[in-house]
């Protein structure tokens, strides 16, 4: 799929078919919500971390999910 048609797909979903396809995506790759770093530089190969970073922020409800369970 190329970049306009997952744009095209993602704006086309419900905000919590988002927020349950991004939690997904950062399950399978062993990421945490609220474990990025701020200006933090990644490699190449993490681009894909990135965009679920910035989008994982536009959620507040995500981030501060955790913070509650400690």
């Amino acid at each position: 799929m190329d970049k306009k048609k997952r744009i095209e797909f993602f704006r086309s979903m419900t905000s919590d078919q988002r927020k349950k396809l991004i939690l997904e995506k950062m399950k399978a790759k062993n990421i945490k919500v609220g474990s990025g770093v701020p200006n933090k530089t990644y490699n190449k190969q993490s681009e894909e971390v990135n965009e679920l970073i910035r989008i994982a922020n536009y959620f507040p409800e995500l981030r501060n999910k955790n913070k509650n369970q400690k």
